[in-house]
């Protein structure tokens, strides 16, 4: 079914009217209470919401991350729960809706539904059109010290409601509406517990494989090597290290182009060149950011762009057993300490050090099960990360055309 015949049969012919933000809210500026009163926060109860609690606990929440006090309320008067808040200054345009009472920062702004318009609209429906005034506060900000949303035009910006003069009809379309992405939302949410749960089972899995502690019996380590020796060796002395940044200037970073370019913090390819400049041929590299906790693994021809990178090609062992073990020995003992004088000084395991082939196989075998649960946790083509960009953005196409209501001219 259509967009246009789909939204046509759920309004049954009946008008929608728009009504301004200023006209359905009552809009509030958060605050933050003094942090050099103490009895503003010590054993605060009250939630006091701020950007970073939307980027740990989404975008419905029920508690916050910091509180505050009953002291620290100005007249003692919370923000309504099943409210709004809307990011109108500095990060613009993130919101969430609020289920409890609460108080928020100066960086929101807070939309509580006026009290003749709690009977005739779901608040959950609100909030899902709440993405399209998003989208509107990111495209409308006036710049001084930081960005800030044009507030006049904010209270002006239009929301539909159907069925004006029929009430309960009107909250049957609504809910209709919040039942549809409710349900796709539940997806995405169950996917991402999912890869959450499958990061753990990997991060456990990849230090039982790789930390060869004799205190901590492993019968598929046992098994694995049969008896023989394992010898600890540091990364200094297990690989070499490559250094070969290419000078480039802005021009060199085009958009197509036969050669990819690894800059500083080695945590994506982040562009192409034809220009012709030296590349590092096809080959196995773990790559390591001086100012980047990052560790990579790439197998084909690049460009170095950045003189803080460092190349290490693997000289006496497989190259993605030592990102696999670089990776959980680096962060375990150094503590995501950025430095390369100490990181080349980490110790990874090397089994079997006087059968040399032997060797390699077990580190093979080890790297197969471990590039199990790396596809799965982290490769955007495949495993749980595509999973949840497809369905996020299948939500995103049936949110838009469940709210593409028509508006008169």
């Amino acid at each position: 079914m259509s967009e246009a015949n789909f939204l046509e049969k759920l309004l049954g012919g009946a008008e929608v009217e728009w009504v301004p933000v200023a006209e359905l809210f009552h809009l509030k500026n958060g605050y933050t209470p003094s942090k050099s009163k103490k009895e503003f926060w010590e054993g605060g109860n009250i939630p006091w919401f701020r950007m970073d609690d939307i980027r740990q606990n989404g975008r419905i929440l029920d508690d916050s991350l910091q509180k505050i006090t009953e002291a620290a309320v100005k007249a003692g008067k919370l923000f309504a729960p099943n409210s709004m808040i809307f990011s109108t200054s500095a990060t613009i345009g993130e919101h969430a809706l609020i289920n409890v009472p609460y108080l928020a920062n100066q960086r929101f702004t807070n939309l509580t539904v006026k009290e003749e318009y709690i009977e005739t609209v779901d608040i959950k429906y609100l909030y899902y059109y709440g993405f399209h005034l998003a989208d509107w506060c990111k495209k409308n900000t006036t710049m001084s010290s930081f960005a800030s949303v044009d507030m006049d035009g904010f209270r002006k910006f239009e929301i539909p409601i159907p069925c004006p003069d029929e009430p309960e009809r009107s909250l049957e379309i609504q809910k209709e509406i919040v039942r549809i992405l409710d349900a796709f939302t539940a997806m995405t949410a169950e996917l991402t517990a999912e890869l959450t749960a499958r990061k753990k089972q990997y991060n456990h899995y990849r230090d039982q494989l790789l930390t060869f502690n004799a205190d901590e019996p492993n019968h598929f380590l046992e098994q694995l090597l049969g008896g023989a020796e394992v010898e600890w060796l540091p990364l200094g002395g297990i690989v070499n290290t490559v250094t070969a940044p290419a000078k480039l200037k802005k021009e060199s970073y085009q958009e197509t182009g036969s050669m990819p370019i690894i800059d500083q913090g080695a945590s994506f390819i982040t562009g192409y060149t034809d220009i012709e400049i030296k590349a590092l041929p096809v080959d196995e590299y773990v790559i390591f950011g001086d100012h980047s906790e990052h560790i990579k693994y790439v197998d084909f021809s690049f460009v170095q762009g950045a003189d803080g990178l460092k190349i290490l090609k693997p000289k006496s062992a497989n190259a993605r057993y030592v990102y696999h073990a670089f990776q959980c020995l680096y962060k375990k003992e150094l503590n995501y300490k950025r430095h390369w004088s100490k990181a080349k000084e980490t110790f990874i395991p090397i089994p079997c050090p006087d059968e040399p082939e032997r060797s390699l196989e077990i580190q093979k075998e080890i790297v197969r099960v471990l590039d199990k649960f790396d596809a799965l946790t982290n490769s955007i083509s495949e495993g749980l990360p595509r999973e949840i960009e497809l369905r996020q953005q299948q939500y995103e196409y049936y949110r838009d055309m469940l709210l593409n209501f028509p508006k008169p001219d």
